[in-house]
């Protein structure tokens, strides 16, 4: 009786996606830098910090995207605002055009090595299966591109919601999604602070790293761990 309550701790298991599911596709961010640099005949470089200045010049609204064709549209407005910004202002639209072709949806993001196993294994054993990222209504068909959709419940982004990690509501949508409550609830987030913003309202919530260190009981490096934790708390 112990072991079949045991069995029935967990019911769902909630990913982040770029930095835990995903990460960006070098060929494509090789490309994208010389690209950017053979027309700007200068370093290319893109922080977070630049990245957000740019979003807001191109009119990234306060309450987010909602639409698949609003997220394009504003993704062809930025790169025309990267593009000025670097000084490239000849043919300045077919350019930005040509970025969006080759980066929007299109390959620009691979699955890190564990992700499928990891998949079966939840999927396999009647998980329910859902993804919480701060991002663009994009992100249902980024992860279907990538072979995902068939192990994916529920998409929550952070555009639909209209708050971002580690806000509560965030996370309240998520669960909602799958009617499960956080106490049965598995979390896995690249950013430690949207871990702890999970673990707080009760998920068992890992930080993964991959750096190889182990710093504190809820970091991880492979996805693979949060298997280990399960088999372990079964007993």
């Amino acid at each position: 009786m112990v072991g079949e309550v045991r069995l029935l701790r967990f019911r769902a298991v909630f990913f982040d996606r770029d930095g835990t599911l995903t990460h960006a596709n070098p060929t494509k961010m090789k490309w994208y830098r010389e690209t950017v640099e053979e027309w700007s005949q200068k370093r290319f470089e893109l922080d977070y910090d630049k990245m957000m200045r740019l979003f807001d010049l191109a009119g990234y609204p306060k309450g987010g995207l909602k639409s698949i064709e609003a997220e394009q549209a504003f993704c062809k407005r930025y790169y025309e605002e990267l593009l000025k910004n670097e000084g490239v202002l000849d043919s300045l639209k077919e350019r930005a055009e040509q970025l969006f072709a080759e980066l929007w949806c299109n390959n620009d993001r691979e699955l890190f090595p564990e992700v499928i196993y990891v998949m079966k294994y939840f999927k396999g054993r009647g998980y329910k299966i859902g993804v919480i990222s701060d991002t663009s209504p994009s992100l249902q068909m980024t992860l279907e591109n990538l072979g995902l959709g068939k192990y994916i419940d529920s998409y929550t982004c952070s555009d639909f919601v209209g708050v971002m990690k580690p806000d509560p509501a965030i996370y309240h949508a998520a669960l909602q999604s799958l009617n499960v409550e956080p106490a049965e609830s598995l979390y896995v987030d690249d950013y430690d602070v949207e871990a702890d913003g999970a673990r707080e309202l009760g998920f068992t919530a890992f930080h993964i790293t991959r750096t190889g260190k182990k710093e504190s009981k809820w970091q991880i490096n492979s996805l693979s761990e949060i298997i280990e934790y399960v088999e372990r708390s079964l007993g």
